[in-house]
């Protein structure tokens, strides 16, 4: 006769959740009485589409250090394995004997099939399997529009949740009994040290700037969140353009890792409102941004191809451009227009980029060199700490045309508009394209306009020191809104 589910090891299968508070699957296993084994697999699946980028693998390895102390700390330590989890779970099964495995529901294409095909294969073997709700303020497949279908814009997908949103409160961190921290059998089964898993770069280090710009971790996250709140959420409306000012939350990556949850951010938030009337607007404007996530999650559940294929057919056969040398200048932050450079170079030294910023450098390579916005969804993948494939591939879609909500296809942005308007005084270029630093502001988003004795104070060499524009943005501009307008006009 089996044993009881209460006496019978519960395995919390840890993935996009690296907390303890607000963790659903955490939770239920610890209200059950019984010892808990709380595990990390780094997964590596055969054909897996989208394997973790070079700055995620980054992130991870802090995370998990901080998560590994957390769970220490609470007497159950966490068991780092590497591989298939669809092998690793049985073999942590027969090792440990437990009855149960916990985890909280993820929504790219890929991993929801292969945590249903889990799912299915461990209730066959008579293991119990629970999966929750931990990183979203409501699942995809709840929110419809009014013919029952999904939504495909964003605004009123906004209004509809919004109005009914009543997100639970977050759930404390568990205090676990001491029989809970008890591990049958008696010796805990092995876990890899995190060294093995390589995350971090070393020949060579690149990942200096990361250090000096992020700290992550559950602590670093509300820290962070505790810390927008408490002031700079009441000027969010207006500085939340300006890469020059700090006037975001910084909270994406720890989003992205499920270092918070967002039902923590939205009681913090309204209870902020509530307390401070004056920041109400401001908390407004960022709880719309959170729900922008959410539509891009919506959006990937109805489209699991969100990452690969325009949600708009039309765009499945624009003729796109090939351009090493253009593709080239863009990851490396030279194509000779500051704002795109500095936001490419922000990326590669901090791992993150502004919003603002992201759009004017993804149409700059999507509209004025007309290269596939894949390209630089996949770039972005790779370098951001934040990767989260539906708000990359959603963001990517939306800037290209040819998404849900997407921007207008004759929206281009002038990059030099762009500059002197959310960087007016050059600020954000001077930190990261430091060979303009000392052009005016006046001059510093069009050096090539400047006059040469200009120049020659600010020891600008254009061509040497600072590239001369790749494209004609004016003549880019025309070529895009003809090949764009024609595209447009297909029909289905």
């Amino acid at each position: 006769m089996p044993a009881p589910l209460s006496a019978t090891p519960v395995i919390v299968w840890f993935r996009n959740d690296l907390r303890l508070a607000d963790n659903p699957a955490l939770h239920a296993a610890a209200s059950l009485g019984a010892p808990i084994l709380p595990l990390y697999v780094l997964e590596e699946v055969p054909g897996d589409p989208r394997p973790l980028g070079g700055a995620s693998r980054w992130w991870l390895r802090g995370s998990l250090e901080r998560l590994g102390a957390a769970c220490a700390a609470l007497g159950a330590p966490l068991i780092l394995r590497r591989g298939d989890p669809a092998a690793i779970l049985p073999a942590l099964i027969g090792e440990s004997g437990a009855g149960a495995v916990f985890w909280n529901r993820r929504y790219a294409p890929a991993q929801t099939a292969r945590d249903a095909a889990i799912k299915e294969a461990l209730k066959r073997d008579g293991v119990e399997a629970r999966s929750f709700n931990a990183n979203l303020l409501a699942e995809p497949w709840t929110v419809q529009n009014k013919s029952g279908g999904p939504f495909k814009v964003f605004t009123p997908f906004w209004r509809s949740l919004s109005a009914t949103l009543a997100p639970p409160l977050p759930l404390p961190v568990p205090a676990l009994l001491p029989a809970q921290r008890l591990i049958a059998p008696a010796t805990p089964p092995a876990s890899d040290p995190l060294e093995s898993w390589g995350l971090a770069p070393t020949a060579p280090d690149w990942a200096g700037g990361l250090r000096a710009a992020w700290s992550p971790g559950e602590a670093a996250a509300r820290d962070a969140l505790a810390a927008f709140l408490d002031g700079p959420v009441a000027r969010y409306p207006t500085e939340r353009d300006r890469p020059d000012q700090d006037g975001t939350a910084r909270l994406s990556p720890h989003l992205a890792f499920g270092e918070i949850g967002p039902r923590q951010i939205w009681h913090a938030a309204r209870h902020t409102a509530d307390a401070h009337p004056d920041r109400q607007t401001g908390v407004e404007s960022f709880l719309r941004e959170i729900g922008w996530r959410e539509f891009n999650h919506h959006l990937l559940h109805h489209a699991p191809h969100l990452a690969d294929q325009p949600l708009d057919e039309r765009f499945a056969a624009f003729p796109w451009r090939d351009d090493p040398a253009g593709l080239a200048a863009w990851t490396r932050g030279r194509t000779g227009y500051p704002i795109v450079d500095a936001g490419m170079r922000q990326l590669w030294e901090t791992g993150w980029m502004h919003n603002r910023v992201r759009m004017i450098a993804a149409s700059f390579l999507v509209k004025d060199l007309l290269l596939p916005w894949q390209t630089g969804e996949r770039w972005f993948w790779d370098t951001l700490v934040d990767a989260d494939l539906a708000n990359n591939a959603g963001g990517w879609q939306w800037t290209a045309g040819c998404g849900a909500d997407a921007a207008p296809f004759f929206r281009i942005f002038n990059p030099v508009l762009q500059g002197e308007k959310f960087d007016p005084e050059g600020d954000y270029v001077r930190r990261f394209v430091p060979e303009l630093r000392r052009l005016p502001p006046r001059w510093i988003h069009k050096p090539w306009d400047a006059p040469p004795e200009i120049l020659r104070q600010a020891g600008v060499r254009l061509g040497e020191s600072y590239p001369r524009p790749i494209i004609d943005h004016a003549l880019a501009r025309n070529r895009a809104l003809s090949l764009f307008a024609e595209q447009k006009g297909r029909t289905l």
